[in-house]
């Protein structure tokens, strides 16, 4: 995610391109409830930026200075380099005319709270520019003069050409500078989002409150702590897991579920995921040079992934939740992950679709190639045929992007393995960090995978991200109970997540099946 200005703002201007005007007013809330906190520009003050038009970066009129914090407002004042650029000319005369009447700031938030009844209480903000605009964020950033004042005047005629050249390499110098901040203002926005922590590596508003809410409960923490810590109802009476927590959890889950290493996964704000899928292809065939020709036509279905519910709950004692120095979130976030990890990827294997994801073994019309002799995966010579075969079975788009996936006591005996040359088909990652291979494709350990034996269906092969789709509704929530287990000295934490799997291509799949 990039940076992005927002775009908020009173000022007045004379013929001579002076302006002076309030950029802010901090005494009520703009158009959309966002309030801004005088501590978060404090330190702006006397600091000078580029006065642009309409918020436009190519439209620079020239330089404007934070001047104070008088009457409850942000103030300014600047000038529009009216002898040197021509567009600043033009907006001049908008000004004058009354078709250009307000002022807006544009400026990166780095912090902000809800606040009751929509909108935002801004305590943090990097402002980036000022600008000149006819319809302000704020209905009380309007200009505030207009002086009638002559293009030239005696002090200007009576002026040396030594004097006008100091005056034209300052104007170039405020040029320069102006001309540097929004090159710095570009790279910025540029960049990728960038979380930085604020007052040395400090956590933010969110993180403490929800800190604070594992350790006492919403009775005994204070009211901002509590509005910090509401980002949406949740129908279960919980509290949303601020964005640090939930991506502590989903890494924990990666580590765990083999299968996410292979599918492909996503994120989704339903209940359920629909993908078309086409299921018919039309038919071409040779004709003649006035022979009839026949007509077919592409047909496409829909697959529907819906996302399921796993909860979980874990006691935490009193004590620990009373001992500051001990941290809660990392705590219950390493029990949830493995609890969570080891659900779904039970269910990404063998799930049935009832209450719980579709898993890529039980599904039906995925082929299957029987391989070796009766209980084992290997051929009575000890050769490897049976996975060759299921290899090259597969078309080649899929196979170049196949891996393998069976548990570890299958994948010791395939690595006993060897072809017809008497080469294993195993052979270990070439760097530190690599995967192993079978036949040059990665391999997967998948502990929910069956073992060898008569009938079983110990190993699969495919491109996962075309043949498995894994969809996350990544918000989580966490319910506070301390009551149920008072008597024990202990707080209960609910948990829940929602998480949705199904296969999308089965051709991109092979079993590989021992025989009976």
């Amino acid at each position: 995610m990039t940076e992005r200005l927002e775009f908020k703002a009173a000022f007045t201007a004379d013929d001579a391109g002076e302006i002076t005007g309030k950029a802010w007013d901090f005494s009520s809330p703009d158009r959309v409830g966002d309030v801004i906190e005088p501590a978060a520009l404090a330190d702006m003050v006397g600091k000078t930026l580029p006065l642009l038009f309409a918020h436009d970066q190519g439209q620079v009129l020239g330089p404007v200075t934070i001047k104070d914090f008088a009457d409850n407002a942000l103030n300014i004042t600047g000038k529009m380099l009216i002898d040197d650029v021509a567009r600043a000319r033009e907006v001049r005369a908008m000004v004058k005319s009354g078709a250009v009447t307000g002022l807006s700031i544009g400026f990166i938030t780095r912090k902000a709270m809800p606040r009751k009844g929509g909108g935002r209480t801004i305590q943090s903000l990097d402002l980036a520019e000022i600008s000149l605009v006819a319809v302000p964020a704020h209905a009380g950033a309007r200009v505030t003069t207009v002086k009638e004042l002559p293009l030239t005047t005696p002090a200007l005629e009576t002026k040396t050409v030594e004097e006008l050249a100091v005056e034209l390499k300052a104007a170039n110098d405020n040029i320069a500078l102006v001309t540097k901040r929004l090159e710095t203002a570009e790279t910025a926005l540029a960049r990728p989002h960038i979380v930085r922590a604020d007052n040395d590596n400090e956590p933010s508003v969110e993180r403490k409150a929800f800190a604070n809410f594992l350790r006492h409960g919403e009775q005994r923490m204070q009211a901002e702590e509590v509005k910090a810590l509401v980002v949406s109802d949740d129908t279960r009476g919980g509290y949303l897991a601020p964005a640090e927590f939930s991506t502590e959890i989903l890494k924990g889950i990666v580590e765990i579920s083999p299968v996410r290493q292979a599918a492909r996964v996503g994120s989704t704000s339903s209940g359920s995921v629909i993908l078309p899928k086409r299921t018919g292809r039309p038919t071409a065939q040779w004709v003649g040079e006035t022979e009839d020709r026949s007509g077919t036509e592409s047909s496409y279905g829909q697959i529907e992934i819906p996302v399921y519910e796993m909860a979980a709950w874990v006691d935490v004692s009193v004590q620990l939740l009373e001992d500051a120095a001990v941290n809660v979130e990392a705590e219950v976030a390493s029990d949830l992950a493995e609890e969570f990890g080891r659900l779904e990827s039970v269910a990404f294997v063998n799930g049935n679709a009832v209450k719980k994801p579709e898993g890529f073994m039980t599904v039906a019309g995925v082929t299957e190639i029987v391989s070796g002799s009766a209980a084992t995966i290997a051929d009575p010579d000890g050769q490897a045929n049976g996975l060759i075969t299921a290899f090259y079975s597969l078309p080649a788009a899929y196979r170049a992007r196949a891996v393998w996936m069976m548990n570890s006591t299958t994948l010791g005996s395939v690595m006993k393995l060897k072809t017809s040359d008497k080469q294993y088909v195993w052979q270990p990652g070439i760097q530190a960090g690599q995967p192993s291979t079978i036949l040059g494709r990665p391999v997967i350990e998948a502990p929910d995978m069956p073992n060898e034996g008569a009938g079983t269906t110990p190993i699969i092969l495919g491109d996962f991200t075309k043949a498995y789709r894994i969809y996350d509704r990544v918000a989580m929530s966490i319910m506070r109970d301390p009551y149920t287990q008072a008597t024990a000295g202990k707080v209960r934490f609910h948990a829940r997540r929602r998480v949705g799997g199904a296969v999308t291509m089965a051709e991109a799949l092979r079993k590989v099946k021992c025989s009976v």
